[in-house]
């Protein structure tokens, strides 16, 4: 059991670093310009050389990317209280529980990833630059697409999990 607890802390705790990577890390969005250097668009800044902030971000024109903004930051702190709400049900809870309350809050982080992802998918062209819309997917992109199943399989594990001796 106690190899079981282990894995699934550490699954946790991969899914939120993943996480936290792809909604800190400026690389969403890539373009290779020819030429000059590479630019990075993520959901707050744009950078080559020098790093500057979306443009017009703070507009009801940007508000696929007040979308995503929001719902990663609180995919990201929904993982971490569930990881918290985790660590208390595991000394608090009786023999042969379930960590229903703490499966309920992975499960809503799993869902705000992929509401961001889909919305930046469907939506990418609507708040880049013109000269930005060339480019291809970022690291943090993929990775906010790997935690995903990562944050979801982690809530269904803790549906299925029980508390034993």
């Amino acid at each position: 059991m106690l190899i079981i607890l282990a894995f699934i802390i550490l699954f946790h705790v991969a899914a939120a670093i993943l996480l936290f990577v792809a909604t800190i890390h400026n690389a969403w969005w890539v373009v290779s310009q020819a030429g000059r250097d590479v630019v990075y668009a993520d959901l707050w800044y744009t950078c080559n050389s020098t790093c500057f902030p979306v443009e017009n971000s703070h507009t009801v024109d940007a508000a696929y990317l007040q979308t995503i903004q929001a719902t990663m930051i609180l995919a990201t702190i929904l993982c971490c209280v569930s990881f918290f709400v985790f660590i208390l049900q595991l000394f608090k809870l009786q023999q042969g529980e379930r960590f229903i309350f703490t499966a309920i809050i992975q499960l809503l982080a799993a869902l705000c990833v992929m509401i961001a992802a889909s919305v930046y998918t469907a939506q990418k062209n609507s708040f880049h630059l013109a000269n930005l819309r060339e480019g291809t997917y970022g690291s943090s992109y993929i990775l906010a697409w790997i935690s995903f199943p990562m944050i979801l399989m982690s809530g269904l594990m803790y549906l299925v999990l029980r508390k034993r001796k």
